[in-house]
């Protein structure tokens, strides 16, 4: 997507262009250095003026839970990211991991197209 495109697409549009490019993007105000996830027009604070910024990756389990079918299981996390924002995604590798352990990012292609999932950090992994 170019960057003429980028600026008339939607925030989430933009999101998932930058996906496919395998680059973890977030938002952030310029004038408050607030970060928001979902994407948005708007902080929660009211700052319209939003830029596009590179994801470190890291971030801390807040919450992990397991889902089980007969098609197997998988859980779903609440990551706090480093940034300050929290955002749900899976811990693709593990079937659960202890709350407050350190992840990192990285984009998985899926069946809907590509998605942001988190690894155990190294020194978590053990």
């Amino acid at each position: 997507m170019s960057e003429i495109e980028r600026d008339e697409a939607g925030p989430q549009a933009n999101y998932e262009a930058f996906l496919a490019e395998g680059r973890f993007m977030l938002q952030r105000a310029g004038s408050t250095g607030e970060y928001v996830f979902w994407p948005r027009v708007t902080t929660p604070s009211g700052a319209t003026d939003l830029e596009w910024v590179e994801a470190s990756g890291g971030g801390t389990i807040y919450a992990i839970t397991i889902n089980r079918s007969r098609k197997g299981s998988w859980n779903v996390a609440l990551i706090d990211l480093d940034e300050g924002v929290r955002m749900m995604s899976t811990l693709p590798e593990v079937e659960t991991a202890e709350i407050g352990a350190r992840v990192k990012a990285r984009i998985e292609q899926a069946e809907d197209g590509p998605r942001v999932v988190f690894d155990l950090a190294a020194e978590d992994a053990a």
